[in-house]
């Protein structure tokens, strides 16, 4: 998360993409405070949470409580701190299905372009319904390659958009069957009988995950950010 990019840290090119994406109030939850010292560097919010979470849910709602204890924000959106290159307009994108009362949690995914993908089990897909050509109603998420038969395949991007209800639902209850086995947190809520709707994007964001993807994200930001 510390790691230089243009001169600054990792995290705080993702604060950024965050603010530009104008949704509301963005903070930082972490459990260490090299990285509430880094955001609050840029004048940025942090909050330091427990390092005892085991999912960033559990961490998000930690964070939320001490931000927001009077309840003023009733839609909560987890990025993750490794996507120092994402679109602020994928933001806007995931809020669109809890325009939809019924909607628990909303996501996204992409349709995947290259076959390596469809059977690589750290490429976590969308198995849903189709309620328009850019929107799903979740039915399962797999590591598998999933559905069989002709046609689109989704790659999940890990982006949730929470109702705050739903995400105090969600982490008071313990990890599900399907969760443990799949090593896919999200389908806690799908088990619980939770809805899961998905904006279908044109892009993936590149996750930092390993040194080469460090050094694509320092060339896609080859230009320093103000």
């Amino acid at each position: 998360m510390l790691a230089d990019i243009h001169g600054a840290p990792m995290i705080v090119h993702v604060w950024r993409r965050a603010i530009e994406a104008d949704i509301g109030p963005v903070v930082v939850a972490t459990d260490a405070p090299d990285i509430v010292a880094a955001i609050e560097a840029v004048g940025g919010a942090a909050v330091l949470t427990s390092p005892a979470h085991q999912s960033g849910s559990d961490r998000i709602f930690e964070a939320l409580q001490k931000f927001d204890p009077d309840a003023r924000h009733d839609i909560i959106v987890n990025v993750q701190g490794d996507l120092p290159t994402l679109d602020p307009r994928l933001l806007k994108s995931a809020l669109l299905p809890l325009n939809i009362a019924a909607v628990d949690i909303a996501t996204l995914g992409a349709e995947m372009t290259r076959e390596v993908e469809k059977t690589d089990p750290n490429v976590v897909k969308i198995i849903g319904a189709p309620l328009s050509s850019h929107h799903l109603r979740a039915l399962y998420f797999s590591r598998a390659t999933a559905p069989w038969g002709p046609g689109p395949l989704y790659h999940h991007i890990g982006l949730y958009a929470y109702r705050r209800a739903a995400l105090q639902h969600f982490v008071a209850m313990p990890p599900s069957s399907l969760e443990q086995r799949e090593k896919l947190e999200q389908l806690r809520a799908l088990e619980a009988g939770m809805r899961i709707d998905a904006i279908i994007v044109d892009t993936v964001p590149l996750g930092v995950d390993a040194p080469h993807d460090l050094e694509r994200a320092r060339e896609i930001l080859a230009s320093p950010l103000t």
